[in-house]
């Protein structure tokens, strides 16, 4: 949705993007999924779900203004309509039959509340200042200078909601289909404080209900009969298993215990293409991993190692016989099919390896990193990530002399180091929450709780800043494309390849698309044919 300038209403509204069963296509009797997400949920609260796996409950369990259908393209959520009244207010109408899970209404002052809740320091949220930026008075909120009360968003009457940014945002439609900015019930909060989000308390207003969650075993979901289209919705029941391993996915999609897997382990992909032909789905998508560097740390602090570690990296060989997958080499923070600026990659990506690996050595030596130096190296438990940092470890091994400490562990407990800092090197990934370049951003800028890093370059902020608040989209993303190049010159992360998504999906899942590049699938969206 391309801004306008001056104060021109730009208006929205459209049908459901609820589940469509073509002509012909039989339905199967029994309408449950199970569904690998990946790893444990840190929290079902959308506040403080982080995490893709937890994300992906999050959609299930609660609905925004706006949400994604099938193919990625976003569609009406609690919002039938939406219009753009000035270059910093949006005004939202909300649909009347919207209601929460125990048979209420959801209305404008549910958002407000939500939103209030999100960016207040109490709730501890890791997006808080990720999405607040945007929202008028929302990173002074979060930063504990202003009170949630000043927050840019009002509730016109029951069912019309006002929001004020803090400059032009022209893809709101797509920011506020993220759960963090959707309503939660004040009721059930107030009643069960942490406790909200266990069976039997959580009240959502999304197509399913929380059945029953059994940590590190399973979590199931139930068609919400409550729910404003729940007669679109055609699986009845959802069972998400936290399995991170790989190769145990597969074998349990092998016998039939699951039906969707997550991520194929690597080199695997030719191989099971073979084995399940009409099984086997892949599909690029707006996602980067990286490393990241602790900048903070002694040893990291010197952006010489930092370049010398990107450097010597073979991102083909990576791609092509380690993953081996159909992921494409990365050199910057921002990957194809972005919008609102152009991919960067440094100069020497182009270089033979012999010349990369030669100045990669001059660079440690300047800095005093003699061979035998020991780097540690922090990754969640995944046969995918282990290929990956071994890889890595050689990598640096064979070409700089370095020897590389690994240590693995479970998923949650890699967020937490990260986000502490205690951490020298840790494996990273990210996944855009919207299609805009301000979502990869925000890993680099300073003070983002999304920054890992720990970096900090003024000048790349000042460029954000300025792109930020200009109604010239021409200009916007200049700025922006310059902003990404200043910053990822400091090397503060390791970017490695551009996301596709191998997976093997059972072929009587129905509704399951090759051009959801967000790879968001809402089980609304989803069903079984008869088999």
């Amino acid at each position: 949705m391309k801004l306008i300038a001056g104060a021109v209403a730009l208006g929205f509204a459209a049908m459901s993007g609820a589940a469509v069963v073509p002509a012909g296509v039989k339905l199967a009797a029994k309408q449950e999924l199970i569904r690998n997400n990946g790893s444990e949920p840190e929290s079902l609260d959308p506040a403080l779900a982080e995490s893709v796996g937890a994300n992906n409950i999050a959609r299930d369990l609660f609905e925004g203004l706006t949400a994604n259908d099938a193919a990625g393209k976003i569609v009406p959520g609690v919002a039938e309509s939406w219009k753009q009244t000035d270059p910093t207010t949006w005004v939202f109408k909300l649909r009347k039959n919207a209601m929460w899970s125990n048979g209420t209404p959801v209305t404008a002052d549910d958002f407000v509340y939500g939103w209030q809740r999100f960016l207040d320091p109490k709730t501890a949220s890791p997006y808080a200042s990720t999405y607040g930026i945007f929202i008028l008075n929302g990173l002074a909120i979060t930063e504990g200078k202003k009170q949630p009360s000043e927050l840019g968003i009002k509730a016109i009457d029951k069912y019309t909601l006002e929001v004020k940014t803090e400059g032009p945002v022209g893809f709101m439609a797509d920011l506020v289909s993220n759960t963090q900015l959707g309503p939660v019930n004040k009721a059930a909060i107030e009643k069960f404080g942490k406790d909200w989000t266990k069976p039997g308390n959580l009240v959502g207003n999304g197509a399913y209900v929380l059945k029953d969650w059994q940590v590190n075993s399973k979590l199931v979901l139930e068609k919400n009969p409550k729910y404003w289209d729940a007669k679109a919705v055609v699986l009845n029941k959802v069972t998400y298993l936290p399995v991170e391993d790989g190769n145990t996915d597969v074998k349990l999609f092998q016998s039939g215990e699951n039906d969707w897997v997550y991520q194929l382990p690597p080199g695997t992909y030719d191989q099971l293409k073979t084995e399940f032909p009409k099984d086997i789905r892949n599909a690029p998508m707006l996602g980067l991993r990286y490393y990241s560097f602790n900048n903070t740390d002694p040893l990291m602090k010197d952006i010489r190692v930092r370049k010398a570690l990107s450097m010597v990296i073979d991102r083909d060989i990576l791609a092509s016989k380690v993953t081996a997958d159909g992921q494409v080499p990365a050199y910057g923070v921002v990957v194809k099919g972005t919008a609102g600026a152009d991919v960067t990659a440094y100069d020497w990506a182009k270089w033979p390896m012999a010349k990369r690996v030669a100045e990669a050595k001059k660079l440690l030596a300047q800095a005093g990193v003699k061979p035998g130096t020991k780097i540690k190296f922090s990754y969640n438990t995944s046969e995918y990530h282990k290929k990956m940092a071994i890889f890595a470890a050689s990598e640096w091994k064979t070409k700089l002399g370095l020897d590389t400490e690994m240590e693995n562990m479970e998923f949650k407990v890699l967020l937490k180091k990260r986000h502490d800092g205690d951490f020298q090197i840790a494996r990273n990934g990210w996944v855009a929450d919207y299609n805009d370049v301000t979502t990869f951003l925000t890993l680099v800028q300073c003070d983002s709780d999304q920054n890992d890093n720990k970096n900090c370059n003024k000048k790349g902020d000042e460029l954000i800043k300025q792109a930020s608040t200009t109604l010239d989209p021409v200009k916007r993303k200049t700025l922006m494309t310059q902003a990404a190049k200043v910053i990822m010159d400091d090397y503060p992360m390791l970017p490695l390849l551009q996301y596709t998504v191998p997976r093997l999906v059972k072929s009587y899942v129905g509704g399951y698309t090759k051009t959801n590049s967000m790879d968001r699938f809402r089980d609304k969206d989803l069903y079984i044919i008869q088999h």
